[in-house]
């Protein structure tokens, strides 16, 4: 079938718009059911950054996680606070959990976009697309929370009680492990962008220095702490997520049309 017979019109962009969303409910559906019965286990491992100390060290292994002898435990205020914490739990994991076939979704979305040929690197992009955005969860996990969680509960409290509720810790990390694993979908991005002829890996190395500036105004506004220390532990990681980008870009990127054919549509 020649290409152009796969061009849609807008209200088939509508029509695949609202298929796709459709089925991505489905998944994400599906996920909550998986992860609600588990909600408690997971509840239990969201606790670990709050109750255990981490280090980045200068020599091997370079980190380390030393639990607190006496774990905090959380509390509720209403009755319902408990049950709504474990929806948002479920919600969140398991979108987690089904991100593939999200992704797998939204590239079926764009590939009316692409050229054919293009088209079949779906399984790349879902393989990808998930490697990164599950690196971007644990370096949020395991680096970023478990920093910044302690610094905010001893930060100035000498004379201060901590009571921590279920649902504001809840969405606290939730949306620092969400918003983790987005931002290190950014290389992925740029090269579809790049695909797409919407950017270019030249455009990109000429606006490096405002890049640079931005992924630390970015992580200061996503790291929850004051001091420089931990806003540059998340700038630094977004700052080569971009130069990793420019690299993919350059690699995968829509080629170059040779000056001869541009000479003949002239």
């Amino acid at each position: 079938m020649p290409e152009e017979d796969l061009r849609m019109s807008f209200w088939g962009h509508l029509e695949e718009l609202r298929k796709r969303i459709v089925r991505s409910v489905i998944w994400i559906a599906i996920g909550f059911g998986v992860c609600f019965n588990y909600s408690q286990n997971i509840l239990s491992a969201l606790l670990w950054p709050m109750n255990t100390k981490v280090m980045l060290k200068s020599t091997f292994p370079f980190y380390s996680a030393v639990p607190n002898a006496v774990p905090q435990k959380l509390h509720y205020t209403t009755l319902i606070e408990p049950f709504w914490s474990h929806l948002k739990i479920a919600l969140i994991a398991g979108l987690m959990l089904v991100f593939p076939f999200v992704m797998r979704e939204l590239w079926k979305f764009f590939s009316p976009a692409l050229h054919l040929k293009e088209r079949r690197y779906i399984g790349y992009f879902v393989v990808f697309s998930t490697l990164f955005f599950a690196a971007g969860v644990l370096f949020c996990f395991f680096v970023l929370l478990p920093v910044a969680v302690p610094f905010l509960l001893t930060y100035k409290t000498e004379n201060l009680i901590a009571i921590l509720r279920i649902g504001d810790y809840i969405d606290f990390v939730l949306k620092f492990l969400l918003a983790s694993g987005i931002v290190f979908e950014l290389p992925l991005i740029i090269v579809l962008l790049s695909r797409m002829g919407i950017v270019s890996p030249a455009v990109l190395s000429k606006y490096r220095k405002f890049a640079f500036l931005g992924a630390f105004i970015l992580g200061a506004i996503l790291t929850p702490t004051p001091d420089v220390f931990n806003q540059t532990i998340l700038s630094v990681p977004i700052y080569l997520l971009y130069e990793l980008g420019i690299l993919f870009a350059r690699v995968f990127g829509r080629p170059k049309k040779p000056a001869s054919a541009d000479l003949m549509k002239t």
